[in-house]
């Protein structure tokens, strides 16, 4: 027996090829109608504004970047426990990370040590929901507000999630979704960019496309800013207009297993699940847990079929970071020492659920 950790989520093969079929015989297999309706639909079903379809979750971030204004010699609010893309994102831009810690709880952004770790060079907050789990974005956006920064959230990992009644991705000033192989919804690649303020609307759609206006001959199109091929494809839109249409049922599937194994830890005490704010519903991309044992519980769960790891290392780890460290990540490395992620995917069965719980239960 082995549970997966992780899985492609492929749509329906016979409706996919149907679509793509449809894409091939009108012959523009790029950026065009299907992308723009992806935008709209996707847009539609998780209650945002002004959706910018583009090649990756990467890409995303360094747009909303841009847009932010955010330049050489600028310092960007970010955590070191996240995957890389988030953080390389921010020295594309010139501007360099600076790490707070992290709330060991959650594995989210701690606000008082974003506030901690401000300066004078300070543009921005980069905000990743890690795991899926939703960050504390009204005590980030106070600080925000505060100190008249700009917010992005990162929910690569936190599609469909929801803090209240509202969808993460419409707190900060930009978001970004990432539909990369693994994650809820994949276009094999691809992601979406989320405007608050629709003003930025054609600037983020000129940059995606070398700077020029995509559909506008080029001896009427000049360019006026730095842009980049980051677009994404009608191939990759319709594998995303797919998925729209089962992922209710998937969420669900993902929010039933982390909710089991949240209710069956705390009754075991033996590996401790991460918190859930009482205004959160986190999409569990994985299920995340600590111990202090964490080195033997993931050996043991692995030699007995279960898919355990703990996934990212923390960015400061890297030498490229070495800048982006201001204070001590104390409660970042605690957690990397203690993290074990979970199978909680839409392949997870109950029976899975519970040969989980029962390892778990030997260790």
């Amino acid at each position: 027996m082995r549970v997966p950790l992780l899985k492609a989520t492929v749509p329906n093969k016979r409706d996919l090829l149907q679509s793509f079929s449809k894409v091939f015989d009108e012959g523009i297999l790029a950026e065009g109608k299907y992308v723009y309706d992806f935008e709209r639909k996707f847009s539609n079903f998780f209650g945002l504004k002004n959706s910018i379809a583009v090649s990756s979750g990467t890409s995303a971030i360094h747009i909303a970047l841009i847009l932010a204004g955010i330049k050489q010699g600028d310092e960007v609010i970010s955590t070191s426990m996240t995957a890389e893309p988030t953080n390389t994102a921010i020295l594309q831009s010139g501007a360099v990370p600076i790490f707070a810690d992290i709330d060991p709880a959650t594995g989210n952004l701690d606000p008082e040590s974003i506030e901690n770790n401000l300066s004078k060079k300070t543009k921005c907050i980069l905000v990743v929901h890690y795991a899926g789990y939703t960050a504390k974005m009204d005590a980030i956006l106070e600080i925000a507000k505060k100190y008249k920064l700009f917010v992005i959230e990162d929910c690569a990992h936190a599609l469909g999630a929801k803090i209240g009644n509202k969808s993460v991705g419409s707190f900060g000033d930009f978001a970004i979704f990432s539909f990369q192989a693994i994650k809820h919804i994949t276009t094999i690649d691809g992601g979406m960019l989320i405007l608050k303020n629709k003003k930025y609307a054609q600037r983020a759609k000129k940059i995606r496309w070398f700077g020029l206006v995509k559909g506008k001959p080029r001896d009427q199109n000049r360019i006026k800013e730095l842009g980049f091929k980051y677009n994404m494809t009608n191939i990759s839109a319709v594998m995303g207009l797919e998925q729209l249409k089962t992922f209710k049922s998937k969420l669900k599937k993902y929010q039933f297993n982390g909710n089991y194994l949240t209710n069956e830890l705390i009754e075991s005490n033996i590996l401790i699940p991460a918190r859930i704010d009482a205004d959160s519903k986190p999409s569990f991309w994985f299920f995340t847990c600590t111990s202090s044992a964490s080195k033997n519980a993931i050996s043991k769960l692995v030699n007995s079929g279960i898919d355990a790891s703990k996934v990212h290392l923390p960015n400061h780890f890297h030498p490229i970071f070495k800048n982006s460290i201001r204070g001590e990540l104390k409660n970042t490395e605690r957690f990397y020492r203690q993290l074990i992620h979970l199978p909680s995917g839409w392949w997870v069965t109950k029976k899975d659920l519970d040969y989980i719980i029962k390892i778990i239960k030997s260790i």
